[in-house]
């Protein structure tokens, strides 16, 4: 892998070398994730699409996550970004699928989740993972954080998993 390019356009060619598909669930990038995949030349090979679910309502409604795991554990929980992540790649029939929730802020956060806080997960065939990060700055540079670090860690899953 050349060390030139960057996580988006390294996990392009891997899912295209490889014949997988993705779909991506957003809460606090809003897009960010799907637009930045979308940017790579070939992207319509293996990226399906994707839900922005900002609200707790589309979030249950559209990806299937249970309201309860919202009300005991928060929008913002490795509980309902691994439930976003099931439930996009239930939804698009994706090989693979990567989600993300968090508090971008600055407004928000609470001692336990301050703003900065976000938790991502990566669905496919052995089940899924997920893991909290934090990203210090204004709104824009958590959002950016955020899919950064997603693709980074959907890159090294990809490495993983497909040699």
């Amino acid at each position: 892998m050349g060390s030139s390019e960057g996580p988006s356009a390294l996990a392009g060619r891997l899912l295209a070398d490889s014949g997988l598909t993705l779909a991506v669930a957003e809460s606090c990038t809003g897009g960010m994730l799907g637009m930045t995949l979308t940017a790579e030349p070939g992207a319509s090979q293996w990226f399906i699409g994707g839900v922005i679910a900002y609200s707790d309502s589309i979030k249950t409604l559209l990806l299937g996550v249970d309201p309860g795991t919202i009300a005991d554990s928060g929008a913002v929980s490795r509980e309902t970004v691994m439930q976003m992540a099931s439930g996009v790649r239930s939804l698009t029939g994706a090989d693979i699928s990567i989600a993300v929730t968090g508090i971008a802020g600055p407004a928000g956060g609470t001692p336990d989740k301050p703003a900065g806080t976000v938790w991502m997960a990566i669905c496919h065939d052995a089940g899924c993972r997920a893991w909290r990060g934090f990203f210090s700055g204004g709104r824009d540079m958590v959002r950016r954080g955020a899919t950064d670090s997603l693709l980074e860690n959907l890159v090294e899953f990809l490495s993983k998993e497909l040699s």
